[in-house]
This record gives C-alpha cells, sequence and structure tokens, in this order.
C-alpha cells in the first residue's frame, strides 16, 4: 500500500508586477501593474474595481503630492487605458514612491507592498470636529498579495483582516506610532475555483493560506517602509526588470 505523498510546498513567485512611467502635471510618475489574466478572484477596498469579483489586472499609480482631483476612480481609468490594460480590474493610487515598492513571500502566497506613511496615525482616533471633511492624501500604503487557492467569499474578507493585522504588526515592530495611514488600501487574489473543486472557508492567520499570507505581508510591509535594511525573504526596492 502506497503512502501518500504531499505536494511539495510552493516557493516560486506567482506575482510579477511591471513597472510603468508617466508625465501628468509637469511631473515624471511610475505605476506598478500586474498582468493577472483570467482565472482570479479578487477582494479590495481600491476606488476603482473594489468589492468582489473576478478581475484581470491590478494597477498601483503614483499621483502627485498634493492631489486635487475629486475623481480619483475615472482617473485610474485613464491610467490604466494609457497602459492598455482592458476588462474588469483594479486601481490603487498613493503619493509613496512606488519604485520603492517590496516583495515578499510564502509558500505560495506573494505580497507586493508600497508604503507612504507620512500622513498617518491609529484607526480609533478621536473623531473630526463637526463640519471637517477628511480630504483625501494618498500617502498610504498599499497592499497585494495573491494566493494560489480558492477561497470562498467570508474567506476572502478573512484574508483581508489577515493582511491588515500583519501589517500593523510590521508598523508597530517598525517602532512606528500607528496602525496605518487614512487612506491604507489592500486587494487580495486568490484562484477562481474549478469545476467540483472545494474551496478555503477560512484565511485567519491560523489556517494554512492565512498564515502564508500574514508572513508574506509582514515581511513585504517592514521592508516597504522606510528605514533599516529588509529582512531575510523580503526583496526591497525596484530590480532591473519586472520581477
Amino acid at each position: 500500500m502506497q503512502r501518500a505523498v504531499l505536494p511539495p510546498t510552493p516557493t516560486a513567485r506567482r506575482l510579477t508586477v511591471e513597472r510603468l512611467s508617466r508625465f501628468e502635471d509637469g511631473e515624471e510618475l511610475s505605476a506598478l501593474v500586474w498582468r493577472a489574466g483570467p482565472g482570479w478572484r479578487m477582494v479590495s477596498s481600491a476606488v476603482l474595481g473594489g468589492g468582489v469579483g473576478e478581475r484581470l489586472w491590478v494597477l498601483n499609480a503614483q499621483v502627485c503630492h498634493g492631489y486635487r482631483r475629486l475623481d480619483p476612480a475615472e482617473h485610474l481609468g485613464e491610467v490604466a487605458a494609457a497602459a492598455g490594460l482592458t476588462g474588469a480590474g483594479v486601481g490603487l493610487m498613493t503619493a509613496a514612491d512606488v519604485a520603492a515598492h517590496a516583495q515578499a513571500g510564502d509558500g505560495g502566497v506573494d505580497a507586493v507592498v508600497t508604503a507612504g506613511i507620512e500622513v498617518r496615525g491609529w484607526a480609533a482616533a478621536p473623531a473630526d470636529p463637526p463640519g471637517t471633511n477628511g480630504s483625501f492624501a494618498p500617502g498610504t500604503i498599499n497592499v497585494l498579495a495573491t494566493i494560489p487557492a480558492a477561497l470562498s467569499d467570508a474567506a476572502l474578507v478573512n484574508a483581508v483582516a489577515t493582511a491588515t493585522e500583519a501589517k500593523v504588526q510590521a508598523l508597530v515592530e517598525a517602532g512606528l506610532d500607528c496602525s496605518g495611514t487614512p487612506t491604507d488600501a489592500v486587494c487580495v487574489a486568490a484562484r477562481v475555483p474549478r469545476p467540483g473543486e472545494d474551496v478555503h472557508a477560512f484565511a485567519g492567520p491560523r489556517s494554512l493560506w492565512g498564515a502564508r499570507l500574514a508572513r508574506a505581508v509582514h515581511r513585504a510591509v517592514l521592508a516597504a517602509l522606510p528605514g533599516p535594511a529588509a529582512p531575510p525573504g523580503s526583496s526591497p526596492g525596484e530590480q532591473p526588470g519586472p520581477h
């Protein structure tokens, strides 16, 4: 009788981003693009393509400091179209230099993070005075992560919570007095289930894929933050060519 053999833990990176440049408002700005293609379900808090559904690409676009446009979704759509992106996708934006992104992986899960932390604080901050409106100030920590497994809708939501917990853990470990910035965004992509395939119902930090997600995001956030050298297992900054 043969013993069942578990497949080896995947280590190859599946998330390959490319860097694009454009001129806008007299500045040269960058963007990161993941051309995912079909077969991915994503959950995101992004202003463009947010929510849960099948998506073909993810764009993380750098914008000018002091961003003043009141139509960020339309703006991201314009940048995506100029990059040749068609169909449904996810659009994130940040005033941080996306060339200084970091990538880390764990057991087949990959995470790419851009981190601007000039405008940061704690989530449960005192309320703004009456009559004031929180303006859109994209300092922003943007997290993109991929999971090479099929997740239920509930597990996708669980994955967002797990990625956020890992981000906050990294910020606290880095000695920053915050849980993030007011405009942080996250996008988690999981495989579309094949016919008859069971989906994973959990993605919390002690589940199989949630634990890997947490470790990948934690390492990528630490590597993306301004400061000391990145920890082992992460890839800070832009490497020659897409990676």
